[in-house]
């Protein structure tokens, strides 16, 4: 059976495939993992060769953008093979979600080799708050790595700060004139329950782009804006800068009526969504047809009818995904 797209059972058309290459990091943010964490045995996780494998079979199915993720996908080692790869299939979109600690050496080669996109990590630019919420990581380096990329002419950088309410909240004007200044885009996440943490109480945390918006508000207008990149941010602009401004609120502005995208975990793990444990397992299907790719492609096909209609994330900060975000791919 030839198919080109890629429905689900709502009319939903998905194009967009976000691929998890490590649930490795070298930082330990507080809202994505724990500070002890086990990570997976090597034999559980998907070779470059089998990523790469699963990305084509994706784009032969009317993928048009891919995200690599992880974890942090610049520890992967030979990353840069992979993009190269994927940097051939002639998609719309091509990206990247990293924390920027290795950027400083790595933005040049990615983009050398294919990838057109940034999106960084920047929760905070006070370096004793950004050590505090990273655990590991310098504010410093990170801020190298943002500059190493513009440096690198990368079509699109954009920072994503999740905002956390006595956390880091208070710096969101700060961070919007960070962002005018390099003329670099920023979006605003709302904490997802995703995995056991102890640290904080998340529905004590919960800042709702609503909140951050009338924050911005006190210091510039932002204006509505119908632009789409693909994923499941509303875009503001402002009358005297070029950047845009984004949201991304899974729980005051469910975004599920038009979700477009799928993971693949770092396991080979297909999660038809965020927010639910729906998940067909690629990696069985790849090991046991090493040869012939159509029974991936018929497995992707029929893997669309699991896809839920939308996620149901609470706000009093239960935990509904016991998989850390590490596990499921930015």
């Amino acid at each position: 059976m030839s198919q080109s797209q890629l429905t689900d059972r709502f009319g939903r058309t998905v194009n967009y495939v976000r691929l998890s290459v490590t649930d490795r990091c070298d930082f330990r943010c507080v809202y994505c993992m724990a500070e002890e964490m086990t990570f997976l045995p090597r034999e559980q996780v998907l070779t470059l060769e089998e990523i790469a494998r699963i990305a084509r079979t994706f784009v032969s199915l009317g993928t048009e953008k891919i995200r690599l993720t992880g974890g942090e996908p610049l520890v992967r080692k030979d990353i840069i093979e992979l993009v190269r790869e994927i940097g051939t299939y002639n998609l719309r979109d091509f990206a990247m979600t990293t924390n920027g600690s290795q950027l400083p050496t790595m933005a040049e080669p990615l983009r050398k080799a294919g990838l057109q996109r940034l999106n960084i990590s920047l929760d905070s630019l006070d370096p004793v708050k950004f050590a505090s919420i990273t655990r590991t990581g310098k504010l410093a380096r990170v801020l190298e790595g943002i500059d190493a990329a513009r440096d690198a002419g990368f079509k699109g950088i954009k920072l994503n700060t999740v905002v956390m309410k006595g956390g880091n909240d208070q710096e969101v004007p700060d961070l919007i004139e960070f962002a005018r200044k390099k003329n670099v885009d920023i979006t605003f996440i709302e904490e997802m329950p995703l995995g056991e943490i102890s640290e904080h109480d998340r529905g004590q945390v919960l800042c709702t782009s609503d909140e951050v918006r009338e924050l911005i508000g006190q210091h510039h207008e932002l204006i509505p804006t119908p632009e789409d990149s693909g994923g499941p941010a509303r875009y503001y602009r402002m009358s005297d800068s070029q950047i845009k401004v984004g949201f991304i609120s899974p729980h005051s502005h469910n975004f599920c009526s038009t979700c477009n995208r799928v993971r693949v975990t770092v396991e080979g793990r297909l999660l038809l969504c965020l927010g639910n444990e729906h998940s067909v397992d690629l990696r069985r299907v790849v090991r046991g047809h090493p040869v012939t790719n159509d029974k991936l492609r018929q497995t992707i096909i029929d893997s669309m009818d699991l896809k839920p209609e939308r996620h149901h994330f609470s706000t009093n900060g239960d935990v509904q995904i016991l998989r850390f975000m590490n596990m499921t791919g930015g």
